[in-house]
């Protein structure tokens, strides 16, 4: 059986249906506002005041500029010898006894004949000064001549390093300048910058600088070390970590992520100076020691991104 509606029914499902449609709308505009915006997760860091300097290492190796040649004394045989290569020898040390060959042939039948006479034809030459032996070229037995080299030492007090400096660079050398040299195994000596020779190596022009160095023990010849020249400095100045600075594929651009707020990050253009491993100096603008400025997850970030700070 059908039913009539009467006007005030059609009215009562009017505002049924009003107040659904009402809940609904509702229930979809809150929807809209829980749909949070995507935050990048962000470390931040401060800006620091401290001293920063532009370094360059170079190569430098080691070498003995005085080397003595032990040489024969008289034409003779080598009786004895109390060198071999890398022995350390003092000053006035006996190193080889010669017998001429007169001596070796008649010399025990005229001590027979005349003992008083004491004829022993052996000379004995020594070392000029303190040093290690780096070449032997005769052994005992050998027949030599006068004059004719035995050996080769290098004087300890002699040591230098040779440093290759670039001559576009040679004015950050200067005379009596201390420099550290830093060997492979870690050691540290001190050189200090003595002289120049007067020639660059064709290719690499490069010129060699003469350090000298007072070490404590053998350094061995052509050993390479490492010295760090500083070719500008900087003090109270504007400090950042190295990750928190961006740039640009072409690198003529530079800048950071700044937060203006607990949520927000803007791109701002700084100037960059000198930089090391760890820190970059920033020229301009000065930021404030409260400024938050984003060290971690600042890579591909927009201006005005949404990050979350993580502690």
């Amino acid at each position: 059986m059908n039913k009539i509606l009467t006007p005030a029914l059609l009215i009562v499902y009017g505002l049924f249906i009003g107040l659904l449609t009402s809940c609904q709308s509702g229930s979809a505009t809150a929807d809209d506002d829980v749909t949070a915006v995507p935050q990048t997760p962000v470390k931040v860091s401060y800006v620091s005041t401290g001293s920063l300097s532009d370094d360059i290492v170079l190569s430098a190796s080691a070498a003995y500029q005085e080397k003595s040649y032990v040489k024969a004394n008289t034409n003779g045989y080598i009786q004895s010898s109390s060198v071999q290569p890398g022995t350390f020898v003092k000053n006035n040390q006996i190193l080889f006894r010669l017998i001429t060959k007169e001596a070796r042939a008649i010399g025990n039948d005229i001590n027979q004949l005349d003992p008083g006479f004491k004829f022993s034809g052996i000379s004995t030459i020594r070392a000029e000064k303190n040093g290690f032996v780096t070449l032997v070229s005769h052994q005992k037995g050998d027949y030599v001549q006068d004059g004719e080299a035995l050996a080769v030492i290098s004087n300890q007090s002699s040591l230098v390093f040779l440093l290759d400096l670039p001559y576009e660079m040679r004015g950050l050398a200067l005379q009596n300048q201390i420099l550290d040299i830093t060997l492979p195994d870690g050691e540290k000596l001190k050189g200090t910058v003595s002289a120049a020779l007067p020639s660059v190596d064709t290719l690499a022009q490069t010129q060699k600088l003469i350090l000298k160095v007072n070490a404590t023990h053998p350094i061995p010849e052509n050993l390479i070390g490492k010295v760090r020249m500083v070719k500008s400095a900087a003090s109270n100045t504007q400090l950042l970590p190295k990750s928190a600075v961006l740039t640009n594929e072409t690198e003529d651009e530079f800048w950071v992520m700044k937060m203006i707020n607990d949520s927000t990050a803007v791109k701002t253009i700084v100037k960059k100076g000198m930089e090391n491993e760890k820190s970059v100096q920033i020229l301009s603008p000065v930021f404030s020691a409260k400024d938050r400025l984003i060290s971690t997850g600042n890579y591909g970030l927009a201006d005005t991104a949404k990050v979350k700070i993580i502690r």
